[in-house]
């Protein structure tokens, strides 16, 4: 299968329409792909939607849409739309998003995570072709729902997963995967989990780079990203998974209240595998070693840009041949 390689949209300390220009060169410069993420940003769509007018080239992608914060007609009508905005080109990842988000900022709760992602993509399996929906799934009820826009070619749906379950689901039941948070090495784990419903199942990852960046800095720069996610507790739940013990004086000062200290506990060799910083060249090299453990599409999310031009953070991640 043919590596794609793709950027997070929209870009970090540019306002949204002035991005047009960098997302118009992207194509030249190797870029297959655009994923939006959401969380307390933009939205997953917009973006999407306007990168599908500025760069027709590309393949686009929600990573990802949480399966709670929409309803399943409202969700179908979303993923349709982008659908008929970007033929062929367009691809729906869904997951559970996290508690923080979920009930904390949306005050819906954060319930049988596992059912509600396979029941919402059953359903949109069936109502994006057109089908007539009357179906009663464990976590919801559609009574009688028809999509009213039908796009031509429904789009390819994908599932965010940690572990074992929802990463099973997502070959069992979807087209692909998206993996977050993880090293080139930790891809080992998980990608079998996908793959043993088909070598052809896409697994798309996101993957978190500081580049051109001394490594005090960039270290500084992931540890508060580190601290910010790694503390949720699916993604505590994937790391004990994965056995990454190093990060256990980290968890029990964030449980004591001491946030500062969880900070400190974070050793540079986990900043180091999780966040992909140095010269450019070798944050290129270590995106490759995901794309070499079994991820077909990664997608670079650069973070701690502030004061930098994000057209040359771009430039500098687009892949060399």
């Amino acid at each position: 299968m043919t590596t794609r390689w793709g950027i997070t949209i929209p870009l970090e300390g540019v306002a949204l329409p002035d991005q047009r220009a960098i997302i118009e060169g992207m194509p030249d410069l190797g870029y297959t792909d655009a994923w939006s993420a959401e969380a307390n940003g933009t939205d997953a769509f917009t973006p999407l939607a306007l990168a599908s007018v500025w760069a027709p080239e590309l393949r686009l992608g929600t990573a990802i849409v949480p399966v709670y914060t929409r309803g399943p007609a409202t969700l179908a009508m979303s993923a349709a739309t982008m659908a008929a905005a970007a033929p062929g080109r367009f691809c729906l990842g869904v997951g559970t998003s996290s508690n923080v988000i979920v009930e904390r900022w949306n005050s819906i709760p954060f319930e049988e995570p596992y059912k509600k992602v396979r029941d919402t993509v059953r359903f949109l399996r069936s109502a994006l072709t057109g089908e007539k929906v009357k179906a009663e799934y464990d976590t919801f009820g559609v009574q009688g729902f028809t999509l009213g826009a039908v796009p031509d070619q429904a789009p390819p749906l994908f599932v965010a997963a940690l572990r074992q379950g929802m990463l099973k689901l997502a070959g069992r039941e979807a087209d692909g995967a998206i993996i977050n948070w993880l090293s080139a090495e930790d891809v080992r784990t998980v990608a079998p989990y996908v793959r043993q419903y088909g070598e052809d199942k896409e697994i798309v990852a996101r993957i978190f780079a500081i580049p051109d960046t001394d490594a005090e800095t960039a270290r500084g720069i992931g540890r508060w990203a580190i601290s910010a996610y790694l503390n949720v507790p699916v993604y505590r739940a994937f790391h004990e998974w994965l056995g990454r013990e190093e990060l256990n004086p980290m968890w029990k000062a964030w449980e004591e209240g001491d946030r500062k200290g969880a900070l400190a506990a974070i050793p540079d060799s986990v900043v180091d595998e999780l966040i992909v910083h140095g010269p450019a060249e070798y944050c290129r090299e270590r995106i490759r070693a995901y794309a070499d453990n079994g991820v077909t599409t990664p997608v670079i999310a650069p973070i701690g840009t502030s004061g930098k031009d994000p057209a040359a953070v771009v430039r500098a991640l687009a892949p060399r041949d």
